[in-house]
């Protein structure tokens, strides 16, 4: 299957660090061209299908760049709880604020993924359940301090100290806590190529 990627040129639409590890882990070469798009949400959107519209958002945006033989990835990732959107902290008592939340309960990570070529589109989501762990006010302070998670939704990196110490089990995908649910894009590449 591998082979078959050879034949196009991959982008990703985005320019977390993460998602690009992921993909140079699957094994794609690619470039980054990041969109830069209002991310305000329409009324009328369900909260589990926000990711999904700003994945689809970015790929409009970027549509205007691909040249024939080019796939474009784009991703939005959001933390759902109560079905409340949990977002980037904007500070340290924010993310102090977002850590109380999610102690000792549970919340869903859904990313929104929408491959684009110049002649198809496709997009999917992957949600993943996350249970924590009774986080202390020592453990955040200490995690905020020394990992400064302002850039991530739910103010968490699980493949962090915080997340290996604190998440008591997941129902999904790794990675796609991380920021990219690579199995599910793996397959869906296989089936739009």
């Amino acid at each position: 299957m591998l082979n078959n990627f050879k034949k196009y040129n991959f982008i990703l639409g985005s320019n977390s660090p993460r998602r690009s590890e992921i993909l140079k882990e699957m094994g794609l070469d690619f470039k980054i061209i990041a969109s830069n798009i209002d991310e305000t949400i329409p009324k009328g959107i369900k909260n589990k299908n926000v990711p999904i519209y700003l994945a689809k958002e970015k790929a409009n945006f970027l549509f205007k760049e691909l040249n024939e033989n080019e796939i474009l990835i784009t991703a939005d990732t959001i933390v759902l709880m109560n079905d409340e959107i949990i977002t980037k902290p904007s500070n340290k008592k924010d993310a102090k604020d977002i850590l109380q939340k999610i102690s000792n309960n549970k919340h869903e990570v859904i990313t929104g993924i929408c491959i684009t070529s110049n002649s198809n589109q496709h997009s999917f989501s992957s949600k993943t359940e996350v249970f924590f762990n009774k986080i202390s006010n020592s453990e955040i302070e200490y995690y905020l301090e020394k990992f400064k998670p302002y850039d991530k939704a739910g103010s968490y990196g699980i493949q962090e100290w915080l997340g290996l110490i604190s998440v008591r089990k997941i129902i999904g995908s790794y990675t796609n806590v991380v920021g990219l649910p690579s199995s599910e894009l793996y397959q869906e590449l296989n089936k739009f190529i």
